[in-house]
């Protein structure tokens, strides 16, 4: 790709496998609950603090892209619901957040970083709220950018919009790797940036938009495919 010079990668589900580890957050947050605030147990249990989430976020559209206000905010009033003070929701949600950053790299990431960072600039975007310093990678990127910091969740073109502003560069001049055919691809194609899939499951693609012009099974053949 002529003119490429820095690799903005996707997170959840590009770096690392996000279902096991909100699993693993949401386990951990019940479990503060049990410990400190028992009686929020008698009401409410995970699916019941997702339905909270999800009344946050139809009662505050403008935020919805935020996903630690939502969940913070749905903790809130469960934890003030059962009687105890709601600044109980920063530990609560504390506890959930230490155990989401603890993530199952794919094996091929860090090899793959270390190849594409000889030749680019890297860095990160994404919806989610994940810490890369926590994780232990942040050192690897130039730049991170989410959903939180924007104001907006791909695939609106502000977040891409925003890293583009804060690196200096054009929009020809960055590959967007991710996984979502919507959020990642085609909102990349929209800012007027590269893009390549991440297609680990061997997906259909939607028949509803344009098919990709990169397609690779994981980040070994992305530093294969930039790096040759």
């Amino acid at each position: 790709m002529l003119g490429v010079r820095a690799v903005c990668l996707d997170l959840d589900d590009t770096l690392w496998p996000v279902a096991p580890a909100i699993s693993r957050a949401e386990a951990a947050m019940m479990d503060w609950l049990s410990r400190h605030c028992p009686r929020v147990l008698e009401r409410h249990d995970a699916d019941s603090i997702r339905r909270l989430r999800a009344e946050v976020a139809a009662e505050n559209p403008g935020r919805v892209h935020d996903l630690t206000f939502l969940r913070r905010a749905a903790l809130e009033r469960a934890i003030a619901g059962s009687g105890y003070a709601a600044a109980l929701a920063d530990e609560a949600f504390a506890a959930f957040f230490e155990a989401r950053n603890r993530v199952e790299l794919f094996g091929d990431v860090l090899p793959a970083l270390e190849k594409l960072a000889s030749r680019y600039r890297l860095l990160a975007l994404s919806n989610g709220n994940a810490d890369l310093a926590v994780i232990g990678i942040a050192q690897r990127f130039e730049l991170a950018v989410s959903a939180r910091d924007a104001g907006a969740a791909k695939p609106h073109p502000g977040i891409f919009e925003l890293m583009l502003r804060r690196a200096s560069l054009a929009p020809g001049e960055v590959v967007y790797v991710g996984d979502d055919p919507l959020a990642d691809i085609e909102g990349a194609r929209r800012a007027g940036l590269h893009a390549v899939w991440v297609d680990r499951l061997g997906r259909e693609w939607p028949a509803t938009l344009a098919p990709p012009s990169h397609r690779v099974r994981d980040l070994a053949e992305l530093a294969a495919l930039l790096c040759s």
